[in-house]
């Protein structure tokens, strides 16, 4: 029979054992940490990505996506990264080395080492479906609770997409409504109810905000959005808005806005059974203003007090908009820019349009023609 003892022997011998010294020197090389969580959150090496040895398998192809470039792994001493190393092999990667020493050796010769922000055990329990995905884990879930994300409007979109970037520990949520809740909301808007009728939509969303998650700082603003507090508000610097807006004056003051202060916006829109999303990333993609240059004639352009709403679509297009958010607050997936998602309810069909950015755009073309805002009041169909 092979002992513990032999067969660590016989696989560091099939394996290449580095150094902290030629592994400094290795470019390109990809850091892994095969140590277990508890064990990353007293320190790392700069740079590594943390795989506990028993998700390797699993996830490496996610971290090291191509098999010839150097991979480095390390553990405490190194055992478990020789064990680990052998198993990239077979996997087929290239250039694997197991760090000789392992973090302690690294860690006694006085070599850089980085020390994790890491969430508390009740924010560890409370997101441990975010944490368990490896394109969020904990880091994600950090830049989520480090995140500002202002929301336009508290109806029909911003309910759902309140209450689930709520739930997902989005830090700071701004909310900007100048309503109140009465009984025709509630057949579609889910952040209100019987017992917040006649209060500010924006006191009734942080009340039930609150409820769900306390971690989360909700600011409000209990006011119309214009061209004369549209600065006031961004200036407390959000990272991102989501665009729940129902009229045009109020998507194009949003856009222009975005697009001066480089802020991204996730766009929503919804009409009977008909919504759509996409992202309007600045300088990387297109904007409001591409798609629709000039706002419609105001017959063109009936708002859902006028020509109503299925109740249950506001929740699929606030979903969807939520979910570009959490994408780009923390930093993965391929957000919709320069992508129009088009959902049709009654048909439970998606279609997809590709949006171009144009150049001669009057806000983020070449030659921009419009410079300072403008208050398309006409338009404002309520």
């Amino acid at each position: 029979m092979t002992t513990y003892r032999e067969l660590l022997q016989r696989t560091k011998s099939e394996i290449s054992e580095i150094d902290a010294r030629a592994a400094q020197e290795t470019p390109g090389a990809v850091w892994i940490d095969v140590r277990e969580a508890d064990e990353w959150q007293e320190g790392h090496l700069p740079g590594a990505v943390h795989v506990p040895r028993g998700f390797l398998e699993s996830r490496i192809e996610s971290v090291a996506t191509a098999k010839a470039a150097p991979v480095i792994i390390y553990c405490a001493a190194g055992n478990r990264s020789a064990f680990a190393a052998k198993t990239l092999e077979d996997l087929g990667y290239e250039q694997v080395y197991s760090l000789a020493g392992g973090f302690t050796d690294w860690k006694h010769n006085g070599l850089e080492i980085v020390m994790p922000r890491t969430l508390s055990p009740e924010k560890r329990t409370r997101y441990s479906r975010h944490i368990l995905i490896p394109e969020i884990g904990e880091e994600g879930q950090l830049k989520l609770l480090d995140s500002k994300i202002l929301l336009i409007g508290a109806g029909g979109l911003g309910s759902p997409a309140s209450l689930y970037l709520a739930a997902a520990g989005i830090g700071t949520i701004g909310i900007v409504d100048a309503d109140i809740v009465d009984e025709t909301n509630l057949q579609r808007q889910i952040a209100h109810s019987l017992d917040t009728l006649g209060m500010p939509k924006v006191d009734s969303a942080k009340r039930a905000i609150e409820a769900l998650n306390p971690d989360v700082n909700v600011v409000t603003y209990r006011e119309r959005l214009t061209s004369e507090n549209i600065d006031r508000i961004l200036d407390d610097g959000w990272d991102l808005i989501v665009d729940g807006a129902d009229n045009f004056p109020t998507r194009y003051l949003v856009n222009d806005a975005s697009v001066w202060r480089g802020i991204p916006v996730v766009h929503g829109s919804i009409y009977r059974f008909e919504g759509q999303v996409t992202v309007f990333k600045p300088h990387e993609g297109p904007c409001y203003r591409c798609l629709f240059p000039e706002p419609p004639p105001p017959e063109l352009a009936p708002s859902c007090a006028e020509g109503g709403v299925l109740g249950v679509l506001p929740g699929i297009i606030g979903s969807l908009q939520t979910n570009e958010a959490i994408k780009l607050a923390a930093g993965i997936g391929d957000p919709l820019v320069g992508r129009l998602l088009l959902f049709d309810a009654l048909a439970t069909e998606f279609d997809e349009v590709k949006i171009e950015r144009r150049a001669d755009c009057p806000v983020c073309g070449e030659h921009p023609t419009i410079t300072e805002y403008i208050d398309y009041v006409e338009f404002c169909a309520r």
